[in-house]
């Protein structure tokens, strides 16, 4: 049986030329297995539901350190209502249930401002937290950043929010504290072949594993409903025998 990668190099029909960063679920230390690929999919407009039902289930801690304030219900909808699709990127992470656990809100500059600049953003589930999914959104984030001419991607961060600074700081940014907010900026390279190709990778990846899910969903659901049939079946006739 193959692994991701050699999947991922099957599907595509491609070889050495694919130089995609490797999406780590985990920090690499001398006793873990080898890295595990972590589909980070891109997320559209139809999947505004999956993006409330995500952020709504926030704890108020947690909506308070990703918007920099406590959240109400009525506030993160109008938040999920108000994106911009078509000027910004959204990219999400997703478990065999294809419930959004992680979710990375990459906001560009409106028109006639900087276009050169960017603000990223991310949340995580509460369950899914320690697996590097944060850091593994930046790095999404970066690629498709430095592939649209971003020059700058910024961070805004309350300061007490350790583990977004954290993400920022390894990866080279530099940080800015002011009072209670915090200020993080990474200057960006140009885009290049190679990170375009890493871009067409990582995407093609994770629309894959996105459609595996969907399928095994499906068939699970298929199969429920089946068992239930032989339930009321064998119940029947048990019913029938007495």
């Amino acid at each position: 049986m193959m692994n991701a990668k050699a999947l991922l190099k099957a599907s595509l029909g491609v070889g050495s030329f694919l130089k995609a960063p490797m999406v780590e679920a985990q920090p690499r230390s001398i006793t873990a297995p080898q890295p595990v690929l972590v589909p980070i999919r891109a997320i559209g407009p139809g999947e505004r539901v999956r993006i409330a039902t995500h952020l709504l289930a926030l704890e108020q801690h947690d909506r308070y350190l990703r918007f920099g304030y406590a959240a109400s219900d009525e506030q993160v909808q109008r938040y999920v209502d108000g994106l911009d699709f078509e000027r910004d990127e959204l990219f999400g992470i997703y478990n065999r249930r294809l419930e959004l656990i992680a979710m990375a809100h990459v906001a560009f500059a409106p028109a006639g401002q900087l276009s050169d600049c960017a603000e990223f953003g991310v949340s995580v589930s509460r369950h899914a937290r320690s697996r590097g999914y944060g850091a593994r959104l930046f790095e999404r984030a970066m690629v498709t950043a430095r592939n649209e001419g971003v020059g700058a991607l910024f961070i805004h961060a309350l300061s007490e929010n350790a583990a977004m600074l954290k993400i920022a700081r390894n990866a080279g940014a530099t940080v800015v504290r002011s009072g209670s907010e915090s200020e993080a900026h990474l200057q960006l390279p140009a885009a290049t072949f190679d990170s375009r190709m890493s871009e067409i990778a990582l995407d093609h990846f994770a629309e894959v594993d996105f459609q595996l899910k969907t399928r095994a969903k499906q068939f699970w659901g298929f199969l429920a409903g089946v068992q239930e049939i032989r339930r009321g079946v064998r119940d029947a006739r048990d019913r029938t025998a007495q």
